[in-house]
């Protein structure tokens, strides 16, 4: 019994959910037009075109790439172990 009200709750509040998300994207459509006529050319160019953004991507992981490797094999110490092997007395 128990179960079967946890799963109508959860499926209650994800109906609601998902109503007031659809809610929010009704709310952000435009009911009224304008048109407005520009003789003006824009061009826009989209964040990755830009070469600048791949070398500074790059840097950044190579960056991140040596701080991960160098940092794993600073935390071993370098000691020598030595086996001692003990014989039977009689």
């Amino acid at each position: 019994m128990k179960q079967s009200i946890k799963s109508s709750y959860k499926t209650f509040v994800t109906f609601l959910f998902l109503t007031l998300m659809q809610t929010i994207g009704w709310a952000q459509d435009s009911t009224s037009t304008t048109v407005t006529t520009s003789n003006e050319t824009t061009t826009t160019t989209t964040w990755y075109a830009e070469p600048w953004v791949w070398v500074v991507g790059g840097a950044v992981l190579l960056i991140i790439l040596v701080a991960l490797l160098r940092g794993s094999g600073s935390s071993k110490t370098d000691t020598s172990r030595t086996t001692i092997i003990k014989e039977k007395e009689y």
